[in-house]
């Protein structure tokens, strides 16, 4: 399918906007995800075969296999019904904040198909965390779903960084009924100030606040993790994992796009964080520093430059629980987690790596 993909498909795709490919692509996926005994019949393609089948669990959670769906793609909770049947183990929506924005200007996001990148400055546009669990309000909930769905929950733009900590708390409160997982955004750079939250002092008040309102769910706590932007020192790092494992959070995301040029990208002007090819080994490089300073103790999703096979067992032989992927899936082809599904799997059933 993947051969499909790229010669027919994607040729087309790449002649609109990568905005409204984008947008043409949610809308697929949402239109699939309605079609219920096709969504089945292709998650029954792609499911892994018993020789193969060896479900992740992390965090409390089980996975069916060790790739999912990165923030991203489906910011509004339009579309992640049918990710299963792409393949992929779980699913990430998002980035949702509390009030509804636009992002940032258009034009905003551009494709570099010869690196396999992309730049954005999308600037979490989405629909509100009211309105995105209004819509999951009437979605398959907690325990009733093909493969574990995760929120990611950003800060609103207007919100000055001094009100961050409320902000999230009112997205979290709106949203965790209907989370698997909840990850705890502070790490892109097309929102002014956010990185800022990475810091070590203000990343303790939000993530003792976050923390604290969890644990007053009780029964109803949900795992709750941080990702994490590559371009932070090797101190700055440290100092998150401390904040980390002062609140118990339960693992961590290594990382976001970023802002860095390598390469051919010193001469490119465009704002926005990179993704895609460029990114993955100082994504790698993060990973296996926080597997080897935690003492492989803390769950990794490795997220950053996963374009093909041996991109994943990269992460996955530097410490990673699980990866994602979201710019890979734009030159690979929806089918692209299956492919992925695959090859890690089959890399575990010969005892390859960790």
């Amino acid at each position: 399918m993947g051969l499909l993909y790229r010669t027919f498909a994607k040729p087309l795709l790449f002649r609109l906007d990568p905005e409204e490919a984008h947008e043409r692509g949610v809308t697929a996926l949402a239109t699939l995800g309605r079609i219920t005994p096709l969504c089945r019949a292709l998650e029954a393609w792609n499911r892994l075969g018993p020789k193969l089948h060896r479900p992740v669990k992390a965090f409390g959670l089980e996975f069916p296999n060790a790739v999912g769906m990165a923030a991203g793609f489906d910011k509004n909770a339009r579309a992640w019904q049918a990710a299963a049947a792409l393949g992929f183990g779980h699913v990430e929506i998002g980035t949702v904040t509390a009030l509804a924005q636009d992002g940032n200007p258009q034009p905003r996001l551009f494709r570099y198909p010869e690196q396999k990148a992309v730049i954005n400055r999308m600037g979490f546009n989405n629909e509100g965390s009211e309105a995105v669990a209004a819509r999951l309000a009437t979605q398959p909930g907690v325990g009733r779903r093909r493969i574990p769905l995760g929120i990611n929950l950003g800060k609103s733009k207007v919100t000055p960084n001094g009100e961050a900590t409320q902000d999230y708390l009112t997205s979290f409160g709106r949203l965790a009924d209907y989370a698997d997982y909840l990850v705890v955004n502070v790490s892109s750079p097309n929102t002014p100030g956010l990185r800022a939250l990475q810091d070590e002092k203000p990343l303790r008040e939000l993530l003792g606040a976050l923390s604290a309102a969890n644990q007053a769910r009780g029964a109803g706590r949900k795992p709750l993790l941080l990702k994490i932007a590559p371009d932070l020192s090797w101190p700055q790092i440290d100092a998150a994992l401390g904040v980390v494992a002062e609140f118990g959070l339960a693992g961590i995301i290594a990382t976001n796009t970023t802002l860095a040029r390598p390469g051919y990208f010193e001469s490119i002007g465009q704002a926005g964080g990179l993704s895609g090819a460029p990114l993955l080994r100082k994504s790698t490089q993060i990973v296996s520093y926080i597997a080897k300073a935690t003492g492989g103790k803390l769950p990794i999703i490795a997220a950053g430059g996963i374009t093909d096979p041996a991109g994943a067992s990269e992460k996955l032989d530097a410490g990673a629980t699980l990866v994602q992927v979201y710019t890979g899936m734009i030159y690979e082809g929806p089918f692209f987690a299956a492919e992925l599904a695959r090859a890690c799997a089959e890399r575990q059933r010969v005892g390859i790596g960790r």
